[in-house]
């Protein structure tokens, strides 16, 4: 499943494609869990996109523990596994799950921006699932930028409004205008099947573009050995409220909320 040359390009690259990461009655069952998430969703969901959008994107976070669906994908398939090795971790932790939903005709962008700098998290054993149910022809992928996990951490900002909600203002460097300036950079890309999935580091920066056709993801985040709770002053996305109270700054996350689904009980 994952070879010395996928092992190789996700530490030089930060993201890679890995094909059938899971089996067709896999993609059954957590089509089953993206269902029920759309028709049970929580407090955390919400819709990215705007008023004047023909389409939707609608997001959802942190409902494993809700949903038996997404449960067995995360503790019973070989995401965990592959994880450990691709982020070379003796240990793989839960950090949060996150559906992603864009529905046909979508024309809401998703900006180019790195993950690690809205959590509450440090470390560079890190790694981040995105698996499709549905086909994903590259012009509804994600796009990814080779080699910027090794690099600065860009000022997060919210995807609608670019308003720094997070860090403040001036605190981090800008993220650099990749759109306009697709020359300069090594920019990854690849279709999907169901079942496929795109594996990358936290800091690598990446975006998608809408969807002419219903695009249902499943993304996992998973901790490595060295990552670490970073407690915030402000609201985190997701946020993991009173947090800060039972975990210090600087340590594992050694708590209910982030299970270690790796190595598995016997």
């Amino acid at each position: 499943m994952i070879s010395c040359v996928d092992l190789k390009n996700f530490k030089k690259d930060g993201a890679i494609k890995i094909k059938g990461i899971l089996d067709s009655s896999e993609i059954k069952i957590l089509r089953k869990g993206i269902d029920f998430n759309i028709s049970n969703p929580s407090l955390l969901s919400k819709i990215a996109s705007g008023e004047n959008d023909p389409g939707e994107f609608f997001e959802d976070f942190c409902t494993w523990q809700e949903n038996i669906y997404y449960r067995r994908i995360i503790f019973n398939s070989q995401v965990p596994k592959i994880a450990a090795k691709l982020m070379d971790s003796k240990e793989v932790r839960l950090y949060h799950d996150h559906m992603l939903v864009k529905k046909s005709g979508t024309k809401q962008r998703t900006p180019w921006h790195q993950d690690l700098p809205y959590y509450n998290i440090e470390g560079g054993q890190n790694i981040s699932f995105w698996i499709p149910v549905d086909p994903v022809p590259c012009e509804s992928s994600l796009n990814f930028v080779a080699g910027s996990h090794k690099g600065d951490w860009y000022l997060p900002r919210t995807f609608l409004n670019k308003e720094a909600n997070w860090f403040p203002e001036g605190s981090l460097i800008e993220s650099p205008d990749i759109s306009n300036n697709l020359d300069k950079y090594k920019i990854l890309n690849w279709e999907l099947e169901p079942g496929d999935a795109l594996a990358f580091h936290m800091l690598t920066l990446h975006s998608g573009s809408g969807s002419n056709s219903l695009r249902r993801v499943f993304s996992v985040r998973l901790l490595g050995d060295d990552m670490r709770h970073a407690p915030r002053s402000w609201k985190t996305s997701p946020e993991f409220a009173e947090l800060s109270k039972e975990l210090p700054a600087g340590v594992r996350l050694n708590h209910e909320l982030f299970p270690k689904i790796w190595p598995k009980k016997n």
